[in-house]
């Protein structure tokens, strides 16, 4: 908990959305925050007396959640979006791998900017990255994409990503950009060590996480798990995205997606698979029997055309499900507060129809859920006192959203709702929607000259 001496923050007179196991919430609530910890939620006014009160803030108008977590990010694609835009996956990275490979560190910290800045700002205190591509002589990759994160204030996750199954293996990336599995498995566990960090307040910590079944050896699978598994991480990879990939893991293994998975150790609650489209009954029973996370990207999944994931049914069966931008080269505009909307729309169109989900089911899976699939359930995720004070007062009394008389609702199904303010640990990283802590129109600069010299240096190569 919060030292005694710890500097409060009073928020009153919001709706509150907690999110908690009751989904309990307050027409005209408080917050007080203490320190980087939540003291106290509830109906009304604050409680009187407290001490050390070094603000006050009066958010009638608005509503407080928790903070979006992110599950699934490829930040490296801030610069490459707007590219094949009308591919299919397999197509889409054939015609993009080869722009990928030439990426340095300048490039991905640049990259990483964008896409956590475009975050932020919409709401996200918890984001992750699934960076794979590691280009011979690239520099400092992963040390970039988190530096960046830490400038921005947000809490992090690296998913230390890897492929070793180049275009001469028959991959798709090109030969260059893919590791060997010594090199793979040494790096990440240099990574691990160097950043991970296990504490109850961490604002960073790393993943192990080799790329995709048809980019990455099985040797490398097997050992990244039992790599993970010693020094106490978890993993995530790509799963069950595309019909293409259920064929490729029948042709090169005999098996499915999910039986793949088991034999090399991937299932398990220390594991995370972002997309999760195709999958069968038995599929969503094991990832249930296991406590196996998704990451459902429904933008990018419509925007590369692989399908409705069974989200309903995953949550039926006990799957812990969270939301994920995806890399902004297959979900251009990069915000997670979007895929809430979208999660629910698109679910709808699916087999359960309007009964696939609820507004209150969509927040869950943004926020609780993602803290889920991330292990971080217990510390962030619901705005409960005792956990860490990563929150959002979105602005509901503009012309947007003042006629609609359920906040959740309204942030849901409504346009992108304002962030009034966005909290990270009990710092303030957004104020009326713009970045406190780093300068969005200089990233804006910096991130179309990167994309401009990695489109010149791809068409030299």
């Amino acid at each position: 908990m919060a030292p005694p001496a710890a500097e409060r923050i009073v928020i009153e007179n919001c709706a509150i959305a907690t999110v908690d196991a009751l989904d309990t919430e307050h027409a005209s609530g408080h917050l007080v925050l203490a320190g980087n910890r939540i003291e106290s939620v509830g109906a009304g006014k604050a409680p009187e007396g407290l001490e050390n009160v070094v603000r006050r803030i009066d958010a009638t108008g608005h509503l407080a959640t928790p903070g979006l977590v992110n599950t699934h990010h490829h930040f490296y694609q801030w610069i490459t979006r707007g590219l094949a835009t009308d591919h299919n996956l397999f197509d889409w990275l054939v015609a993009l791998y080869p722009t990928w490979a030439r990426i340095d560190e300048r490039m991905t910290y640049a990259a990483a900017q964008g896409s956590l800045a475009m975050m932020a700002r919409g709401g996200v205190t918890t984001a992750m990255d699934h960076h794979y591509v590691y280009p011979h002589g690239s520099g400092d990759l992963s040390g970039s994409i988190i530096r960046a994160a830490a400038e921005t204030g947000v809490r992090f996750t690296l998913a230390r990503g890897s492929m070793d199954r180049g275009e001469k293996d028959g991959g798709l990336p090109p030969d260059f950009a893919v590791e060997t599995l010594e090199g793979a498995l040494a790096a990440t566990e240099e990574t691990v060590r160097e950043h991970h960090d296990a504490s109850f307040d961490a604002m960073t910590q790393v993943a192990v996480a080799p790329c995709s079944p048809f980019s990455v050896s099985t040797d490398l699978m097997r050992q990244a798990a039992e790599l993970a598994r010693r020094l106490g991480v978890r993993l995530h990879t790509h799963g069950s995205e595309t019909v293409e990939e259920e064929k490729f893991c029948h042709e090169l293994f005999g098996m499915g997606p999910t039986d793949y998975f088991e034999s090399t150790g991937w299932l398990g609650a220390d594991v995370w698979m972002a997309h999760c489209v195709h999958m069968t009954d038995s599929d969503i029973a094991a990832f249930a029997r296991t406590r196996t996370g998704v990451a459902h990207c429904p933008s990018s999944n419509a925007r590369l055309a692989a399908g409705i994931a069974r989200v309903p049914d995953m949550l039926e069966a006990g799957v812990p499900v969270g939301l994920g931008v995806d890399g902004t080269a297959s979900n251009e505009s990069g915000e997670l507060h979007t895929e809430l909307r979208n999660a629910l729309l698109i679910n709808r169109l699916g087999a359960h129809r309007e009964a696939a989900l609820n507004a209150r089911q969509a927040l869950r899976l943004g926020t609780h859920g993602g803290a889920q699939v991330l292990g971080r359930a217990e510390q962030i995720g619901s705005l409960e006192p005792g956990k860490l004070a990563d929150l959002v007062l979105w602005k509901m009394d503009t012309l947007a959203h003042a006629s609609i008389a359920d906040p959740v609702t309204a942030l849901v199904l409504g346009a992108a709702a304002p962030v009034t303010a966005s909290f990270v640990n009990g710092r303030q990283i957004v104020e009326n929607g713009r970045l406190l802590t780093v300068d969005e129109d200089a990233i804006a600069v910096s991130t179309r000259a990167e994309a401009q010299r990695l489109a010149r240096i791809t068409a030299r190569a």
